[in-house]
């Protein structure tokens, strides 16, 4: 009797945990226009092509039509589309420098000859969509016309070329993101949108994520991403450490954007490509790859049309996962999953010598399987591990800055239903 009691109450703190995991108390409503109700998934141009503008002297890597035309056969050719990958996404530099006679956008005429409508009609006839960028202020970051004073017309302009998403920069006119987010739902047309807006005000002051979330489909909070593993380690620990303010506003119609997929560049380990992936997948965050996918390598294409990650990444649940955990230069983050599942990550920070291992009873979530869990290991290579009691003396083996990526299956006579709550993120220190 004792041993079937003490099997419930584990059974009954397994749930406290991942319902504490699940946030089931969203900071507020989702942005009320029916989209982004799982993270996004595409691809955007900036990190890897910036603002290379240079057609003449390097027309197969400026911005032009011709290279979002390209990237979007590749899409559809070689199994993107098929994987989850639904936007091409064109960033800053597209524009004319002046507004044309009736004040509106205008592509510039030499690199984008048949305007961004033609554009946005072959990029749907390959069964995709389009994003743009803008500007809340006078110019964008790269001098571009920015959509100050013509956030109406603006809204309009996208909406009348049939753009699917519109990532909207820039800084301090707040008020100017939620006037842009009210003008694309009077268009009439479904265009996610995706701002910038808490990036901007952290250097000031707590930005109120009630109303991002109320305003925004998907919002930027720290740095640009570069193709450094510095830059990744960075993003990941700003996220840790606010994550009692980010994570709870995440759900379905509303994402914390940690920036681009840099997977399949120059920067990045295979293995730091590996902890990239899984981190953001658990992180609930969009999956936007900035590369070359006319030329990548076989094993990063792989790793970003990895079905099982992809399927983390897209769980019906919506709920952000979070660090659980930390010690010894390793990190263990965690996600619910529908279906009573758990996503765990566990990430090696060392940067020096070979594989580390790591008991899985170190992860927070295992000491609650009583009396067993089923593990799918996912990273570094898949593997079914079976069922593994609560005493398992399963060791997880990560490479320096690589990252082992698990599901956890509780199994239990007795499955609980699941209420809502919500919860700080308390970490343990291993």
């Amino acid at each position: 009797m004792y041993a079937k009691i003490n099997r419930l109450r584990n059974s009954f703190l397994f749930l406290l945990l991942v319902v504490s995991l699940s946030l089931m108390s969203p900071a507020s409503e989702a942005l009320d226009n029916g989209l982004a109700l799982k993270p996004t998934m595409g691809w955007l141009h900036w990190e890897r092509f910036m603002c290379n503008t240079d057609c003449d002297t390097d027309p197969d890597n400026c911005i032009s039509e011709r290279l979002y035309m390209q990237m979007a056969d590749v899409m559809v050719k070689e199994g993107w589309k098929e994987a989850g990958y639904e936007y091409v996404c064109i960033d800053d530099c597209w524009p004319s420098l002046q507004r044309d006679a009736r004040g509106r956008l205008q592509a510039d005429p030499k690199r984008f000859p048949g305007g961004i409508k033609k554009l946005a009609d072959y990029v749907h006839s390959k069964g995709l969509k389009l994003g743009i960028y803008a500007d809340v202020g006078e110019k964008t970051c790269a001098g571009y016309p920015g959509s100050l004073g013509h956030y109406e017309t603006d809204a309009q302009t996208f909406a009348d070329w049939d753009v699917d998403l519109l990532k909207f920069d820039g800084y301090l006119l707040f008020s100017g993101y939620i006037n842009m987010s009210k003008a694309l739902n009077r268009t009439g047309r479904s265009i996610l949108y995706s701002c910038e807006w808490p990036l901007y005000e952290w250097p000031f002051q707590k930005p109120n994520y009630t109303a991002i979330r109320e305003t925004c489909n998907h919002w930027r909070n720290f740095d640009d991403v570069f193709d450094s593993w510095s830059s990744v380690k960075s993003i990941l620990d700003w996220t840790a450490s606010h994550q009692d303010t980010v994570v709870p506003s995440a759900g379905p119609g509303g994402w914390n954007d940690p920036d681009m997929l840099v997977i399949g560049n120059f920067g990045l380990s295979h293995d730091q490509q590996e902890s990239q992936m899984a981190l953001w997948a658990i992180m609930a965050a969009p999956l936007l790859m900035s590369n070359d996918l006319r030329d990548i390598c076989p094993r990063s294409k792989q790793l970003l049309q990895n079905k099982r990650i992809i399927e983390i990444s897209q769980d019906p649940l919506g709920r952000q996962g979070y660090r659980t955990a930390k010690g010894n230069s390793f990190e263990v983050w965690e996600r619910p999953l529908s279906k009573k599942r758990l996503a765990v990550a566990v990430l090696n920070k060392q940067e020096i010598g070979g594989p580390r291992g790591f008991a899985i009873s170190d992860v927070p979530g295992w000491k609650y399987c009583d009396p067993q869990c089923n593990v799918t290991l996912i990273l570094p290579q898949y593997k079914e591990m079976g069922v593994q009691a609560k005493e398992s003396k399963l060791i997880l083996y990560v490479n320096p800055s690589g990252t082992a990526l698990l599901t956890v299956t509780p199994i239990s006579k007795h499955r609980p239903h699941w209420k809502k709550t919500s919860a700080k993120h308390d970490q343990i220190i291993l």
